[in-house]
């Protein structure tokens, strides 16, 4: 089977998520657009050689409507003769455009494909594409008749199942904030964000290049002060027994961003005298609990490592979504895992989780995380909606 490869990969710094944040002001299309001539100009390929790009957005709907990925295309300026398309697996979207960029290279359906995602969750909030009562259908709801639940009630169901304490919530937010600051302030993110040139609230142009939704000076002791956020009189009275812990502090804010990777296989990275950066060893998605509905990291990280032929300890790093602390911290214990090599520079908590790009923003910051400390093999994998988990396993090269 052909190999596939990452040549290069990009993402924008997170904006916060809301009127006002530094990317805000931005269409999705142009924001999306501007990182694909970005990826390209880097790596300094014609476009024209590219056979597809594969774009996750989750927000479908207003200006996300479409097929956002053609007009990015177009907007970026490469030819016409290069096709798009937008999928959604929720906030997995773009690791899944990955995954299917990997299967189209080793299928030898394609030789260069371009993989990412955009969301701007400021200019398409999410219940912009809220569904209805009867959205999951008759048949669904008959299988789950005491009904589905949101995300937020989801991790508060997880920190109950593996008896997560509210300090150790607090704790590991403040930790992701902690070594994202650290990271920014080293130059550790530098290579995979690009800039983009923003207005800002006076009507003055600069280049946005750093993380917006990062807090050096979070601590435990600042977040034990929060409220939670889901804890409704409604949701109180249908689970008393439920210990409410989970806050907006250890929850990721609504983000604003984009990111993408280059992916071909080794042939066309040796006709192109590119030199790639990771091979895919494997992938996979998993489905789990639909009402617990953030757990199938678990059983995605378990399949994924059995088909790289690997165990936990020879993993260099993890990235694991922080959709909310619950996620992680329970992956963490379920897998016996090394606290130390979990989201080593931070993760969405700190860094954002513009939901439509956050796979290949995890993507960038594994692979950059590998090629600084010398690490060879790095698994990354992703909560979504409705009980589902993409998990993929590269390997520095």
């Amino acid at each position: 089977m052909t190999e596939a490869v990452l040549i290069d990969i990009v993402r924008t710094a997170s904006g916060k998520g809301k009127p006002g944040g530094a990317l805000s002001g931005m269409h999705p299309i142009d924001l999306m657009a501007g990182v694909l001539q970005s990826l390209l100009g880097r790596v300094g390929i014609d476009p024209a050689e590219v056979d597809d790009v594969i774009l996750g957005c989750v927000t479908q709907a207003g200006e996300q409507a479409g097929n956002l990925a053609r007009f990015a295309v177009l907007g970026a300026g490469l030819p016409e003769s290069v096709p798009a398309t937008t999928i959604n697996r929720a906030c997995g979207s773009s690791q899944q455009a990955v995954h299917f960029a990997v299967q189209a290279v080793k299928s030898g359906a394609s030789d260069i494909v371009i993989a990412g995602g955009v969301e701007s969750m400021s200019r398409v909030p999410i219940p912009t594409a809220a569904m209805g009562r009867d959205a999951r259908g008759t048949m669904a709801r008959a299988r789950y008749p005491d009904g589905f639940t949101s995300q937020g009630v989801a991790a508060e169901l997880v920190a109950d199942a593996w008896k997560l304490a509210r300090s150790e919530l607090d704790s590991y937010s403040a930790r992701s904030h902690q070594r994202a600051a650290r990271a920014r302030a080293s130059g550790w993110f530098d290579h995979e964000i690009v800039p983009v040139t923003v207005t800002d609230a006076s009507g003055s142009e600069r280049s946005h290049t750093i993380d917006e939704t990062v807090r050096a000076g979070t601590t435990a002791e600042s977040l034990a002060a929060l409220t939670p956020v889901f804890a409704t009189e409604a949701e109180r009275a249908v689970r008393p027994h439920l210990d409410w812990r989970v806050t907006a502090g250890t929850s990721s804010p609504l983000t604003d961003g984009a990111s993408a990777a280059l992916i071909m296989s080794g042939e066309a990275a040796q006709r192109l005298g590119l030199t790639a950066r990771a091979r895919f060893v494997a992938g996979t998605v998993a489905g789990a609990d639909p009402l617990l509905m953030l757990t199938a990291p678990i059983p995605a990280t378990r399949r994924v490592l059995e088909r790289a032929g690997l165990g936990l300890a020879d993993l260099a790093a993890y990235e694991v979504n922080e959709a909310f602390a619950p996620v992680p911290l329970a992956w963490c214990r379920e897998l016996d895992a090394d606290p130390d090599r979990l989201n080593p520079c931070g993760g969405a908590i700190a860094l954002g989780h513009a939901i439509g790009a956050s796979g290949t923003r995890l993507l960038a910051t594994l692979l950059n995380h590998l090629e600084r400390t010398g690490g060879r093999y790095g698994l990354q994998t992703m909560c979504e909606f409705g009980g589902m988990a993409n998990a993929m396993v590269i390997e520095r090269l």
